[in-house]
């Protein structure tokens, strides 16, 4: 590893000898993983706009608890390739990508973790692919049952107007005042939040500096279907997502209706980012989820 990456990852919570780096072929891509640890494999899908290193507080210490931990850069993200066409961005391109990892580490089985859209890429593994997931905790991001009649633009425009952030995705030329980047246009808090530090947000802007935002950006499900795989759905009270109207009664209600083998944890005063922000909580809150298979 070269200084300047050793530099990069000085403010990790993990240090440079702990953690593995490799690159690896699965379904035509090559995906940078980060591991560390050995025993049962544990994957951690990471969600936008971060890679593997948003995991940095709980890859250790799950290795540590005796489980070879690994952290992709999904496809698009950090190290990984970044396919030009969104047409290599589906929801089965992440499954193959993720069933050709365990392939790779010689699992039939893996536990699968997953933040945002690393969590959507885990719901449906689980779904196609049940047989390759041990159990499931998935952090902010429900299962919801496709609805052939809803669009998800439509739905985003609906729920938080035309300038939220998924909506401007969608319009090739984000949107922002004549002449201006959206980087431009976009307010700069005046404070970072108390869970990440003025390093530790630099190191994605490097990697996104490096990588660009054209994967991450193409990002941006099976009708009738269930899933059952064993199911931890952990999301924190303050979520935007979860403030929304509805999804707080369907989270705690109609939610085991197609997750049937699922548990829930609602954590006090949690926020999007939660593995960040409440990092010890959300490590033993996995780490509870894993013991049960023990």
């Amino acid at each position: 590893m070269c200084e300047q990456e050793k530099k990069k990852l000085k403010s990790m919570s993990v240090s440079v000898s702990e953690v593995r780096h490799q690159r690896i072929r699965t379904n035509g891509i090559w995906m940078h993983v980060a591991e560390q640890g050995s025993g049962p494999l544990v994957v951690l899908l990471h969600g936008f706009p971060e890679f593997w290193y948003s995991w940095r507080h709980q890859i250790t210490y799950l290795a540590n608890q005796g489980y070879h931990v690994v952290a992709p850069d999904l496809r698009g993200y950090g190290d990984s390739d970044s396919p030009l066409s969104p047409s290599s961005y589906t929801l089965l391109h992440l499954v193959g990508d993720l069933v050709g990892l365990l392939d790779h580490f010689g699992a039939q089985q893996a536990f699968i973790v997953g933040h945002d859209w690393g969590a959507v890429a885990g719901w449906y593994l689980s779904l196609f692919r049940p047989e390759r997931v041990k159990g499931f905790v998935s952090f902010c991001v429900p299962f919801f049952p496709r609805d052939p009649n809803t669009r998800s633009l439509e739905s985003c425009v609906r729920l938080f107007g035309d300038g939220f952030y998924i909506c401007q995705f969608q319009t090739g030329n984000l949107i922002a005042p004549m002449g201006m980047e959206i980087i431009d246009y976009l307010e700069t808090p005046a404070n970072l939040p108390l869970w990440i530090t003025e390093e530790e947000l630099q190191v994605y802007a490097d990697k996104f500096q490096e990588s660009g935002f054209t994967g991450a950006l193409n990002y941006y499900p099976w009708e009738g279907s269930k899933v059952t795989v064993p199911t931890k759905f952990i999301v924190g009270d303050k979520d935007i997502g979860f403030q929304i109207n509805g999804i707080r009664e369907y989270v705690t209600g109609d939610f085991k209706n197609f997750v049937p083998n699922l548990e829930v944890v609602i954590l006090d005063g949690g926020h999007h980012f939660i593995q960040q922000e409440k990092p010890e909580a959300v490590s033993e809150e996995i780490l509870s989820f894993l013991r049960k298979f023990d």
